[in-house]
């Protein structure tokens, strides 16, 4: 990946929860936990999708970056929908979550060097994962969750 690469990714990345929030914005509140698209998550389900993957995600970065080929592990996103009971709850500490966690670990990568770049893990469901394995996965997330949301909203309306 080229250095000019990284940037449009970190941007995305960086941007990733204004992303999400600008989707969220008019969305009617009484339908939050609705389905209106069928097999496809709620507002609220996605919302608290974020924010576990995105501590998630933070954890994983951490690790690439402080221990010798670190092992990621993955996990069922369906699974932690039903036993954390996304649909149920209020969202928004989830979407704070989110955003914090997003901007801490920005502050991270802002820092790193490129050495830091080249660090190996290992992904027990995809092999070798690098932070620029990491950065191509979650760069492009918020907005693909936001662009989901939108398609709710505009089911809706």
């Amino acid at each position: 990946m080229t250095n000019e690469e990284r940037k449009v990714l970190i941007q995305q990345y960086a941007e990733g929860f204004n992303d999400v929030m600008k989707a969220i914005e008019g969305f009617p509140k009484e339908s939050v936990t609705a389905h209106p698209i069928e097999g496809k998550w709620s507002v609220c389900e996605i919302v608290h999708h974020l924010a576990d993957s995105e501590m998630n995600s933070a954890i994983r970065l951490r690790r690439l970056l402080s221990e010798e080929r670190a092992e990621i592990i993955g996990y069922d996103q369906d699974d932690y929908a039903i036993r954390f009971k996304y649909n149920e709850r209020p969202f928004e500490p989830s979407l704070e979550s989110f955003r914090s966690s997003r901007s801490t670990t920005l502050q991270i990568i802002e820092q790193m060097n490129e050495d830091d770049w080249k660090r190996e893990g290992f992904h027990n469901e995809h092999g070798t994962y690098t932070p620029e394995t990491w950065l191509k996965l979650y760069a492009v997330h918020a907005y693909n969750h936001a662009a989901q949301i939108q398609r709710l909203k505009e089911t809706l309306a």
